[in-house]
Formats: structure tokens, sequence, C-alpha cells
């Protein structure tokens, strides 16, 4: 495990605290349609942290063409139709480039800043000419409206127990998701950011929102910024 990193429950869990059978029954939210109406149809896509595919099977069905990434065999041996890299995302270099590289899963709040501008960085390196980064952020007040749980429809329940200060700016947060047959905790950590922090973290990679795709501010599409300035 990766220090500060730790889940439990039933099954394979991940060196940053997540349970594989955990997020092989998650259901998949609207993620696919924001991505699907921001990028052109049928683009090609670098899924960082795909997990076990939840958003890269969405991604297939819609006609996408999906290279899913992720440290962890156990979640990759989950993900169909794709191709699949394993590996670090911080360290990654594919040697090829893509209309849209994704980085979902609030993995931009990365709590080690080097992983966080390393991560930015594969993000640019792997960026086609005219290509787009499509970023998930976390909420305006993930780190602050603790504890809170949500109900799904589906019928387990997660909760955010905590979100601890552990010093330099990053938190240690606590989470929890209970089914009826089983429940699965992680805890990880994670470096709020305000949208200006945001955007500076962005710019260190070469990186400049284009525009921020829903209203929560959660969701971003970003470009490359020497791309964007030579139009301008």
């Amino acid at each position: 495990m990766r220090e500060g990193y730790e889940g439990t429950g039933p099954g394979a869990i991940t060196p940053d605290g997540c349970a594989v059978e955990l997020y092989s029954r998650l259901p998949v939210g609207d993620e696919p349609d924001i991505i699907a109406a921001a990028v052109p149809a049928g683009a090609r896509i670098l899924e960082l942290g795909c997990g076990v595919g939840r958003m890269t099977h969405a991604l297939l069905e819609r006609g996408f063409d999906v290279t899913a990434v992720d440290e962890s065999a156990e979640m990759l041996e989950r993900v169909r139709g794709a191709r699949t890299i394993r590996g670090p995302i911080e360290r990654l270099d594919v040697g090829e480039t893509f209309d849209v590289v994704l980085l979902a899963s609030f993995l931009v709040h990365a709590g080690d800043v080097e992983v966080r501008r390393g991560m930015l960085r594969t993000c640019a390196r792997h960026l086609a000419e005219g290509g787009c980064v499509l970023i998930q952020r976390e909420g305006e007040n993930y780190h602050t409206d603790v504890p809170r749980e949500r109900v799904d429809p589906s019928g387990f329940t997660v909760r955010i127990v905590s979100a601890d200060p552990v010093g330099d700016g990053v938190d240690s947060v606590h989470a929890e998701y209970l089914f009826p047959d089983a429940t699965w905790t992680q805890t990880f950590r994670a470096r709020p950011l305000t949208r200006e922090q945001f955007e500076e973290a962005l710019a260190e990679a070469d990186l400049t929102v284009d525009r921020y795709l829903t209203d929560d501010g959660m969701w971003v599409r970003a470009v490359r910024k020497s791309s964007r300035t030579a139009m301008s």
C-alpha cells in the first residue's frame, strides 16, 4: 500500500486503497455523456486510471476508441474491449498521441504534488495537435461538508466520514461503501485545490482551461496552452 492509503473489504485492494470488487459494483453516472458531448465522435481516448472499466465500457458503447491505463492488474482484468496498459500514470509514456486524454476520479487532487505534476505532464505528453484533456475535479465542499452520506438508487450507501488535515495542505479522507451484503472502506490522501490553484497546476504542464463543462465546475476541458496562445 502507498503511505496514507488503505482499504478494507472483500476481494483485492489496490495500492491506493481501491477495492476491485467494490468498483465492479458501482454504477456509471452521467460522466460518459459529459465526455461524449465535449469531444468529437469516434475520438481516440487515452483513459488514465480506468479501474475496472466502468467508464471504458460506456465510452466503447458510444463508439470511441479507448486505450485504458491502470496500475492494478486486478482492475485491468475486468476491462473488456479496449487495449489496456498497466503502469503508474505519472511515469507513463505510450509513445503516441490521442485526441482526448481523460483524467477522472479526482486524480488531479493527488496529495503528492510531484505525482500530480507527473500526471498532468503525462496528459500533455500524449495530447495530439488540436486535442483536449478532460479532467474531473472535486466538488467545492468535498473536504468541508463532512460527514455526509448519499443513498444510491440501486440500494447502497456512500459515506464520506472524515477529511482530516495531515499537513502541507493535504487531507486524509475516509470513505465507506455499505451494501446489503458487504462493506468496503477506503482511506486516501487528497489535496483541495481552488479554481485558481487548479489552473496554476495546469499551466505548469503547458495546459489551460478551454471551458468548464458542468455548472459545478467539476468537469473541465483543457487544451495545450502554447497552441491556444498561438491561435489568439
